[in-house]
């Protein structure tokens, strides 16, 4: 007998048994089951399984939590269940079959951004980098106040150099979208990258030059002309031009014989595309994220502003449960495009940090709790660095007292983050880290925010744990 046989036979009696399962596959952490029916896993045995950290649903998936063995696991567990190999693929498919309107369209949006966010993290930083090395006066004794940059030609160097990495990210951003529209959707992906590319071709009027310019080129076609405008660092433009290059495509590639599809289908999908994508879709798509860029810029500024940071900050961790924290990313990178930063970013770092901060006081009243202690530590780990799943998932939603410990810091630290206007430059790393993605001015509000996104959290989830909610919590657990 292996030494993941007896767990994976009672992980598939618990579960369900085979028939009950549609699809299975694991991440980096967790096996990902679509179930057909639910309600047949008993969710309470299965936590009880000794190999098994935590169980959780979210988007038509009933996920349970294994850690770093998953991949060992999932193979044992297959060959006793019986079930084929399937593709992530395949399981995020066969789970919009248990979602509803409103997660479907969260799932597609996911689906766009999940594929740069590594991108996007990176160009955050080293716009951060960018921030200390170009943007934070020194006193240079003789040479007065200057930057590390101007007083260095290697820093000046690496700083103008690094923004030919940071330009890639940003302002092309359309290209990446477009790519990943193209991606989910099974189509032509070179064709999404041209699409992308004529957003931001450098014959077009730059998006950041528009507001200041005399005159704007365009295309002159005798009946009609076209304003030549570029849509550098855009969301809405290129989602809406992707997706409708991605409809034709599918669209020709029906009714076009497949002898000639290869020449026909790329030329009657291109061309269209970008011609709607310049004519309609881009002036629309721009007026729209404008128009939510600048309701959610009013909201965040105006004098309730810390009424909106408070929600926000309670708020943001529930979200991730539910998925709809991924519609966040299209809004910061339009704040991002529209007013050379984002407010709204600073209070998700200031979330994952509460998160992650709850569980290190878990870690602290459970130190006796060895077998706690190997799905603790590297939850809050994983917090501190942007990833909450597993401390959401594995500590402070099964005690539920940590978990609200935490949105009540995080509310507390947002109101402190909006009230003095912190922004950061782009999205980065959500947690500790993402200090460096903040803008200089703003720095050190945000480290007292942060500092109060620990000292609470912690705080409250000790004091918690010895009412009679801690209490409930742990008897409920079986952990007294």
């Amino acid at each position: 007998m292996g030494k993941y046989t007896e767990p994976a036979e009672q992980l598939l009696e618990k579960i369900g048994g085979s028939d009950n399962i549609s699809v299975v596959t694991h991440c980096a952490t967790r096996m990902r089951f679509v179930l057909n029916d639910n309600d047949a896993a008993d969710v309470k045995a299965i936590e009880e399984i000794g190999l098994v950290k935590g169980t959780f649903t979210s988007g038509g998936q009933f996920q349970v939590i294994i850690g770093n063995e998953v991949a060992s696991f999932y193979n044992e567990f297959t060959k006793i269940a019986g079930v084929g190999d399937s593709s992530k693929d395949d399981a995020k498919q066969a789970a919009k079959q248990n979602m509803n309107f409103l997660q479907r369209m969260v799932s597609h949006l996911a689906e766009i951004f999940t594929p740069i966010i590594p991108a996007l993290v990176v160009g955050g930083l080293i716009l951060g980098f960018r921030n200390v090395i170009g943007g934070i006066d020194v006193d240079q004794a003789q040479d007065g106040m200057q930057t590390f940059a101007d007083n260095s030609q290697f820093l000046q160097g690496l700083y103008d150099f690094l923004w030919l990495i940071g330009e890639a990210i940003f302002q092309f951003l359309p290209v990446a979208i477009t790519w990943a529209i193209s991606r989910k959707m099974g189509t032509t992906q070179v064709l999404g990258i041209v699409l992308g590319i004529t957003l931001v071709s450098p014959q077009l009027l730059n998006a950041y030059n528009v507001a200041g310019a005399e005159s704007i080129p365009f295309w002159d076609f005798g009946f009609a002309q076209i304003d030549m405008i570029g849509y550098q660092a855009q969301v809405i433009p290129a989602i809406l031009a992707g997706f409708v290059l991605a409809y034709l495509e599918i669209w020709l590639r029906k009714v076009i014989p497949s002898v000639v599809s290869m020449i026909f289908v790329p030329f009657f999908a291109l061309i269209p595309a970008v011609l709607i994508a310049h004519v309609v879709l881009g002036p629309i798509g721009w007026e729209i994220g404008s128009w939510i860029s600048n309701v959610v810029y009013s909201g965040l500024t105006s004098g309730f502003g810390w009424l909106f940071a408070a929600l926000y900050g309670f708020a943001y961790a529930p979200l991730v449960i539910t998925g709809l924290h991924h519609m966040t990313n299209a809004i910061d990178l339009q704040l991002m495009s529209d007013f050379d930063g984002t407010i709204l970013w600073p209070m998700i770092a200031l979330s994952n940090i509460a998160q992650g901060s709850a569980v290190v006081a878990m870690i602290y009243l459970n130190r006796k709790d060895k077998q706690e202690q190997q799905v603790s530590v590297p939850a809050a780990i994983s917090c501190y660095l942007g990833v909450t799943e597993p401390a959401l998932y594995g500590i402070n939603l099964k005690y539920l007292f940590p978990f609200f410990a935490g949105i009540t810091g995080s509310a507390i630290a947002a109101v402190i983050s909006v009230g003095t206007g912190v922004t950061a430059n782009s999205i980065g790393v959500g947690g500790i880290p993402g200090v460096l993605s903040i803008q200089v001015a703003h720095i050190l509000m945000f480290c007292v925010a942060m500092v109060v996104a620990i000292v609470v959290p912690f705080i409250l989830t000790v004091i918690l744990a010895k009412t009679k909610i801690g209490k409930d919590a742990y008897e409920r657990l079986g952990k007294r």
